[in-house]
């Protein structure tokens, strides 16, 4: 498909050229023609003027009276060459007879005064391009006069034109459709890359509610198959239904909202608030958790040496949604926990931890507030690095679920999510981790803006 794609593209890009091209070409070659067939009428009505005004003209004795034009003394410097891109000249009489001539042989072309340059054929191979004046001396008529130019003047140049015309267009019309397959296959790639996005969540959500929708059909069934049962039993039914239905309505809840975040809809309202507070609280909420998993959980604040304009208590406030980023270091903190518990040290003296920094540093002359969520876990490896924030994506299925449940206990959007809440805030995410050395999660929010 997207081959097919990309082949309509090229052939759309060198069909829209070549026609773009053949329109100039053809407007540029009626130009130089035109220019040139311009150039040879100038030419000829010039050399009919200096001739006109080189005539010696006699005057004739009675009974004839008038004037007449001495050819000996008026074409005596008009010697014949052997040029083929000379200029001829022809004397009639004002009968039309002609009496002097430069061609060699001078063809039989009658007289047409039609007052402008015309092309005449002597030959189906040669032409002439020819101005005929007619002498005058007050009402006598002395003679005609025509001046001759060869047409190859113009054909020659013409003939080189269109085959100079022809090799250009073919050559930019096979490099614009080489470029144009080049551009087609640079500008489809990310198309392709969010048509499989697409197919791959598509994939993934009917994956992870597929599951919940299943048994939730199978606990409904048996509750119809059986109307009688155990109230107990349908009671365990219904509170599983129950935990199924409140999954899949955070599932559905996270999707939305990154995909809210992903087209800029965002409904949170930003105020300077103090991010310090914030970690307390969010870390509070998560220690009764990690002191159930058998991890050591603790906050480090570090202080700035200089306080420049600065109040103690606005030292770390972050302009944010506090909703949005207690969620936000929440699932880091939570995350932390989760791959720390099932890895921690068999060591009877040594715990689990997790430990979450803050601090204020300068980075590209802005002032960050710098929080770091390092765990002591087995790591990630290096290959899953650049997709632990995709939607759905997990290091080690196996290591998600839940020890006590028979389904995963998160649906891998939770990464996905911390990162859309950090970019709504202008802030930076990343991760570094070793294996069997743990993870750690930087982020980086730009300090309230009335702090600086």
């Amino acid at each position: 498909m997207f081959l097919a794609t990309r082949r309509r593209l090229a052939i759309w890009y060198a069909t829209v050229t070549a026609v773009l091209l053949l329109v100039f070409a053809t407007g540029f070659y009626f130009y130089v023609r035109n220019t040139l067939i311009d150039r040879v009428d100038d030419t000829l009505k010039h050399v009919t003027e200096v001739v006109e005004r080189s005539l010696v003209i006699q005057s004739q004795p009675a009974p004839k009276g008038g004037d007449r034009v001495d050819i000996a003394a008026s074409f005596r410097n008009n010697t014949q060459t052997g040029e083929e891109d000379r200029i001829d000249l022809e004397w009639f009489d004002p009968q039309g007879h002609l009496l002097w001539s430069t061609f060699t042989v001078p063809p039989s072309i009658p007289l047409q005064l039609s007052g402008r340059a015309i092309t005449v054929h002597i030959s189906p191979t040669y032409l002439l391009r020819q101005v005929t004046k007619r002498i005058e001396r007050g009402r006598y008529v002395l003679g005609y006069l025509r001046v001759s130019h060869p047409w190859f003047e113009v054909t020659k140049p013409s003939r080189k034109l269109i085959y100079d015309l022809i090799l250009g267009t073919s050559l930019t019309v096979a490099s614009v459709a080489a470029i144009g397959w080049l551009l087609s296959g640079l500008a489809i790639e990310p198309i392709k890359e969010s048509y499989q996005n697409l197919e791959q969540f598509t994939a993934d959500a009917s994956h992870e509610l597929r599951n919940p929708i299943a048994t939730i059909q199978t606990n409904v069934q048996m509750a119809l198959s059986y109307p009688d049962r155990d109230p107990k039993v349908r009671q365990i039914q219904l509170q599983a239904i129950e935990r199924l239905t409140q999954r899949l309505g955070k599932l559905v809840n996270d999707l939305l909202f990154l995909t809210r975040s992903q087209r800029g809809i965002s409904q949170d309202r930003f105020q300077s608030l103090p991010l310090d507070a914030l970690l307390m609280e969010a870390i509070e909420e998560q220690r009764f958790v990690a002191e159930q998993e058998g991890v050591l959980l603790f906050l480090r604040i570090i202080e700035p040496e200089k306080r420049e304009n600065l109040l103690e208590e606005e030292t770390f406030n972050v302009s944010g949604n506090w909703d949005s980023l207690a969620r936000l270091f929440t699932n880091l903190t939570s995350n932390a926990i989760e791959y720390s518990r099932g890895d921690r040290l068999n060591s009877d003296t040594e715990k689990a931890k997790v430990e979450i920094k803050l601090q204020r540093v300068k980075k590209d002359r802005r002032d960050w507030l710098q929080v770091k969520v390092k765990d002591t876990g087995k790591g990630i490896p290096q290959k899953d690095l650049p997709y632990i924030f995709d939607r759905f994506y997990r290091v080690d299925p196996a290591r998600t679920r839940d020890r006590n449940a028979s389904q995963p206990t998160g649906s891998g959007l939770g990464l996905a999510i911390a990162k859309a809440i950090v970019e709504n805030h202008a802030g930076q995410i990343k991760v570094e981790s070793q294996l069997n050395l743990g993870t750690t999660f930087i982020v980086l929010l730009p300090v309230a803006k009335n702090e600086s």
